[in-house]
């Protein structure tokens, strides 16, 4: 378990160069660096620390510049475009379509989901399906929201392979993606007939505990009596 910031499986990425000048430049050029870490803040969207590699993509071309080996902590997601072959680069996307849930703790963990892994995902997004790819999980504890059945969220992060966000990289909760694998399982086409539950489940919750007969039913046991209770 984290607190605030993780070690990640790094990917190669894009950085909107505004986002290191305040946005006030830059705009429409792209800083190569690696994602290596990962920061949750609540109520806030996920962000990255990123280490840049020294290339810069503009109009003008790819080109080497003076940024390799300098790092930046807490880039937003808004800010990364996944490093695969585009046609042109992508508008950032507004963020509450990038992600539609903010981080619900400093305590997470971060976790790839590897039967899901290596096939495309379906990724809904402003009321349409996207082809998407996975990257990893980030799931989250240690507060009421984080731990409430009914509200808990997990942030897939995902990068887009087709549509008008083609390379945008996002991350949306079980309720806004569909995993495919078409050797182990059909996708399903239509709204899965989910609701959430509100239910807790414990085996300490339940009447029986109180009762020795059933607690201490083990296999080293015929009844109570063999406790001293």
């Amino acid at each position: 378990m984290s607190y605030v910031i993780s070690n990640i499986p790094y990917f190669k990425c894009w950085v909107r160069k505004e986002f290191t000048c305040n946005h006030d430049r830059y705009h429409g050029e792209f800083l190569h660096a690696l994602a290596i870490a990962v920061n949750t803040i609540p109520d806030r969207s996920l962000s990255f620390q990123v280490v840049f590699t020294g290339i810069t993509c503009s109009s003008d071309g790819v080109e080497e510049n003076v940024h390799g080996g300098a790092m930046w902590a807490r880039m937003p997601i808004q800010a990364l475009v996944a490093d695969r072959p585009m046609e042109e680069w992508p508008e950032r996307m507004e963020d509450h379509l990038c992600q539609p849930w903010d981080c619900e703790a400093r305590d997470h963990s971060v976790v790839v989901l590897d039967r899901v892994s290596s096939s495309p995902w379906i990724a809904k997004i402003d009321h349409e399906f996207h082809e998407a790819r996975y990257i990893l999980t980030v799931d989250y504890t240690g507060n009421s929201i984080a731990d409430s059945p009914d509200q808990h969220k997990q942030s897939h992060l995902l990068y887009l392979t087709d549509g008008p966000w083609e390379g945008n990289i996002v991350a949306l909760p079980n309720n806004r993606a569909r995993a495919t694998s078409p050797a182990l399982w059909n996708t399903g086409e239509g709204a899965p007939d989910f609701r959430p539950s509100q239910y807790l489940h414990s085996a300490e919750g339940h009447s029986s505990y109180t009762d020795p007969n059933v607690t201490f039913d083990n296999l080293y046991s015929e009844g109570v009596e063999d406790y001293d209770i």
